[in-house]
Formats: C-alpha cells, sequence, structure tokens
C-alpha cells in the first residue's frame, strides 16, 4: 500500500539577490514578462527579494523598496512592492498569496504605514482577495525624459499596519515607478 504523503508547504525565503536569469527562469526569456512595456515608463529596481524554490528552481518572487511619496499634502514613504512573478507551471497553487505574505511581513518592519503596487486592470481581482484596495484617484510618477507623468496602471494599496488609513488627495511618487 503506498504511503500517504502529505504535500509540502513551499518556503519563502529571502534572496540574497535577483536578477535577470532569475526572472528568466520564473517567467521565460520575453522581452515584456509583465505586460507593460507598452505604457514606457522606466521602472526602478527592487531592493530586498523573496521567492519560492521548487526542485531547485525558482518559481517565485516578490521584490520590495522604500520609496518617498506625496499624498494630498502629505510627504511620507510607501513601501513599493513589485516584480511580482509565479511560474506559469505553478500557479494556481498559492504562491504569490505565499510569497506576497512573506513580503508584507518583513515591509511591516521597514517603517511605512503602508505598501502600493502598479499593475494591470486583469490582476486587480487577484491583488484584492489579497487584501489590497485599488486607488481610485490620480497617481504621479516621476519619468526622465518627462519628469512627471499619470501612472496608467492600476494603482493598489495595503495597510502594513493597524488603523493606517489612506490619505486623501493626489499621489505623486518622488522617484521612478518600483
Amino acid at each position: 500500500m503506498p504511503e500517504n504523503r502529505s504535500p509540502v508547504t513551499p518556503t519563502v525565503v529571502r534572496l540574497p539577490q535577483y536578477t535577470k536569469a532569475d526572472q528568466d527562469e520564473i517567467l521565460g526569456d520575453s522581452d515584456d514578462p509583465f505586460g507593460v512595456a507598452s505604457t514606457g515608463l522606466k521602472w526602478l529596481p527592487k531592493e530586498v527579494h523573496f521567492g519560492v524554490r521548487h526542485d531547485r528552481r525558482l518559481v517565485a518572487h516578490v521584490g520590495l523598496l522604500r520609496l518617498p511619496v506625496v499624498i494630498g499634502d502629505v510627504r511620507t514613504e510607501v513601501v513599493g512592492v513589485g516584480g511580482v512573478a509565479v511560474a506559469s507551471t505553478v500557479r494556481g497553487r498559492g504562491l504569490a498569496r505565499l510569497t506576497i505574505a512573506a513580503a508584507l511581513e518583513h515591509a511591516a518592519a521597514m517603517g511605512p504605514r503602508h505598501a502600493l503596487l502598479f499593475c494591470r486592470p486583469p490582476l486587480v481581482p487577484l491583488y484584492q482577495r489579497l487584501g489590497w484596495h485599488p486607488l481610485d484617484t490620480q497617481v504621479l510618477v516621476e519619468q526622465p525624459e518627462a519628469d512627471v507623468v499619470a501612472m496608467p496602471l492600476r494603482t493598489m494599496v495595503t495597510p502594513l499596519r493597524e488603523a493606517a488609513d489612506w490619505p486623501p488627495g493626489t499621489v505623486r511618487l518622488l522617484s521612478l515607478p518600483m
């Protein structure tokens, strides 16, 4: 009789670095792996990285970066979340939820009260299921040639602490987007 084995729960680890080769390992070699090249935006690399390996292969990633922002007339900081990726062969197994949760736990210790991300509209329901909230206000980001542009992607936020209400007003990220 075969031995009953419960599936191994994937473990999220902090990655010492995240390279183009790592991204290709997850998403394949593509000129536009996140489907955002049409925006023409320049993006910042993330500084803190979390990932999941399965059979020695990197199959999921989330990156973080602390950024200055002005919301209405309040200058503060957010933890930018980006580079969220799950290999197509393991999607639907909760790896995005697991990896984002680990990254947000770390983000809560970084100081800012909120995390912020940009995503394509089809991904909004996924992030909402993970506790993120879409912003219904214009978000401005810096760009090398245009100084400031309106973010064409959906902006979503999540609190990193209890009672961390998002202030009202236009949002201006005082950097390139992450």
